[in-house]
Formats: structure tokens, sequence, C-alpha cells
């Protein structure tokens, strides 16, 4: 299962059995069925705490490295009231210690939703990259999530990732199925170094920039064997919203 090294935050849920919701959930005060789903769905951080669960995050640690910038008490509220509207539920982890969140029948129903309105954002929502929108381990996180295992046939590789600005190094230890991203080299032989340009490396994953540009540009370089170039272009997976990714998806809901 795709997974962050190292220890993870307290869950804040853990052990709550029971829980009651204490925020009120802003209401449209309609019978409308638009609006009663709104109410769940529409409200802030919560359509991005689904993406996640629909990625395979469960444990409480793996949803704030998905939603860096949302405090913990107020995914812990998020959480708390998606439970109460049935949509999630909380139960023992999987593996260690703690609970972990896991979508139910009602919440699984939402995929489509939140993939047709990824890909309205991807075709609607513009393609240029503002500086504060940038974020190296939120892309770290979703190269992680979309990385072509298949494609690498090696028991375990190991790729560094080594941005400009903000200076800073993130690895991927892949051991087929498992995909970790580490924040401290382990010691791990590393078999392909990636210097990046955050924003152009954004732009690759995004599919708004072909790879071999970047390369030609300066703005990514691979270093490895000979083999380096044609190992990232095998293995990098794009986002799903990438290479009329986004076009299929809203094509698929317009014929439901």
């Amino acid at each position: 299962m795709p997974r962050a090294c190292g220890g993870s935050p307290k869950n804040e849920l853990a052990g709550r059995r029971g829980w009651a919701l204490t925020v009120r959930v802003p209401e449209y005060g309609q019978f409308c069925p638009v609006s009663r789903g709104a109410e769940i769905f529409a409200e802030r951080w919560t359509p991005l705490i689904l993406r996640e669960l629909l990625n395979g995050s469960h444990r409480f640690s793996e949803l704030q490295l998905g939603l860096p910038r949302i405090s913990r008490n107020l995914l812990t509220q998020r959480l708390a009231a998606l439970a109460s509207a049935g949509v999630i539920a909380q139960r023992p982890a999987e593996r260690g210690r703690g609970y972990g969140y896991y979508l139910t029948p009602a919440g699984e129903e939402l995929r489509a939703v939140v993939e047709a309105l990824g890909a309205w954002g991807y075709r609607w929502g513009g393609s240029d990259l503002p500086s504060k929108e940038l974020d190296p381990v939120l892309l770290m996180w979703f190269i992680r999530r979309r990385v072509q295992v298949k494609a690498l046939g090696r028991a375990r590789t190991v790729i560094r990732f080594d941005f400009r600005r903000p200076r800073r190094s993130f690895w991927l230890r892949i051991e087929p199925p498992a995909v970790d991203l580490c924040f401290t080299d382990e010691g791990f032989e590393v078999e392909l170094a990636v210097d990046a340009d955050l924003a152009a490396l954004t732009s690759v994953w995004l599919g708004r920039l072909r790879l071999a540009d970047a390369i030609a540009a300066g703005s990514i370089g691979l270093e490895g064997d000979e083999d380096a170039r044609p190992l990232f272009e095998r293995w990098f997976g794009l986002s799903p919203f990438a290479d009329g990714g986004a076009e299929r998806i809203l094509a698929r809901a317009a014929a439901r």
C-alpha cells in the first residue's frame, strides 16, 4: 500500500467511539436534493478529503500529507461530520495501531462526483500555476500515488528528487507493490536523481509541459545510468486528468 516513511501524528479520533458531531454543518433550508447533497459535499475541504480517501489514504497522517494547509482541528471536525453523515466509517487500521477512515457505500458513490469536479477544474479552471499554489510535499505525494510500479523490474528502486527552490530533497522507495515517500535519506543506493524546478515538474505531472521540453530547457535534469531517462518516462505517471483524461471523465459523466 502506498505510504509515507516515518512516524505519523497522533490520530485525534482514535479511540473515540460514538463520536458526536459538535460543529453544526451549514444548512440551506431547502428540501431540494441538490441542497441536501451540497450541505455534505460542498463544505470547505470536504471534496479534497474525499479525493484523498478515494485515492487510498486512510490514516490521519496520510490525510494531512494530502491536505497540508488544513489545520489538525478542522480535519478532525470534517472527518466527524462525514462520519455523522454516513459517508465514512472509522475502524481499526489495517496495519499498526490506531484507526483509519474508510468510505461507506454512500462515500464510494461520490467517486464520480469528485472525478467530474477535477476534470471540470482541469479543463476550465485555468492552466496557470501561481507560486502560492506550488507545494513540493503535495507534488511528491501525488507523484508517489501515480508511480507505474509494473514498469520497474527491480525488487527495489530508489529515486531522489532535488528541488531547487525551495531547496529540498525527497526519496521514493519503490518495492513492488509498495511505494514509500521518504523525507530523509535512508542510505539506500539511488538509481536515479531528478533535479527539478518545482513549477516545471508540477507542469509535467499535470500534463501541461512535455518532459522532453522541460529537459531541453534545463528546468529538469536526470542523473543516473544511461537508462535514467527511459526509466523515468516509464514509471512516472501523470495526473489522471492529463493526456485526455479530463475529457474522458466528462464524456462518461455526460453519457450517464
